[in-house]
C-alpha cells in the first residue's frame, strides 16, 4: 500500500472533512494548503498527483494521535521529529494509539473485516523488529483492517473509491 491510499482510507474510514485534514497536520507543526492535500488525496494515474512521503504521514498520524488523545506530557513542547522509515508495523501501532484502541477492540475490527487472527498474531504485529515473535505486518493485513476502521465507524465499506 502506498501512503497515499492510507491517508484517503484513514480519512474515510474515520469521516474526516479535508479541513479537519488540515487541522490535525497543524497539530504536528505541518503546515499544508488544501490545493496540496487535493493532491496528496489523488490516485497515481490523475493528474497532479503529489506522493505522500513517509516523513508527511508520519506527521498526520502524529497529529491524530494529538487530535484523538491530546499532547503527550514530557515537558518539552517540541513536537517529534517525523519517522523516514515508517512501515506497516509503526502505522498501526500509531492508529492503535491514536484510537485508543485495546487488544479486544484490534481483533474485533479485524472481524468487521472478516479476519480472524489469534491474540499471539496481533501482539508479534507491535513486538520489537530484533524479537524473535516479531512478525512484519503486510499490506493486505494493514488493507484489512483499514477496512475493519471503515465498517466500525461508518457501518459499511461500500462507496469507498480505491
Amino acid at each position: 500500500m502506498n501512503n497515499n491510499d492510507i491517508l484517503r482510507r484513514l480519512r474515510y474510514a474515520l469521516d474526516i472533512s479535508n479541513t479537519t485534514v488540515i487541522d490535525i497536520f497543524k497539530l504536528s507543526g505541518c503546515t499544508i494548503e488544501q490545493p496540496t492535500l487535493i493532491k496528496l488525496l489523488k490516485k497515481e494515474e490523475e493528474e497532479d498527483f503529489i506522493s505522500c512521503s513517509n516523513p508527511l504521514l508520519c506527521l498526520f498520524l502524529d497529529g491524530l494521535i494529538v487530535q484523538k488523545r491530546g499532547r503527550r506530557e514530557t515537558g518539552s513542547d517540541e513536537a517529534p521529529k517525523p519517522d523516514a522509515s515508517l512501515n506497516n508495523n509503526a502505522i498501526l501501532k500509531k492508529l492503535r494509539i491514536a484510537l485508543d484502541l485495546k487488544e479486544d477492540d484490534m481483533l474485533a475490527v479485524m472481524l468487521l473485516a472478516g479476519i480472524t487472527i489469534s491474540k499471539s498474531e496481533l501482539s508479534a504485529l507491535f513486538r520489537n523488529k530484533g524479537h524473535k515473535h516479531y512478525k512484519e505486518c503486510g499490506d493486505q493485513f494493514l488493507r484489512n483492517f483499514l477496512n475493519g476502521l471503515t465498517v466500525r465507524y461508518r457501518g459499511s465499506v461500500t462507496g469507498q473509491s480505491d
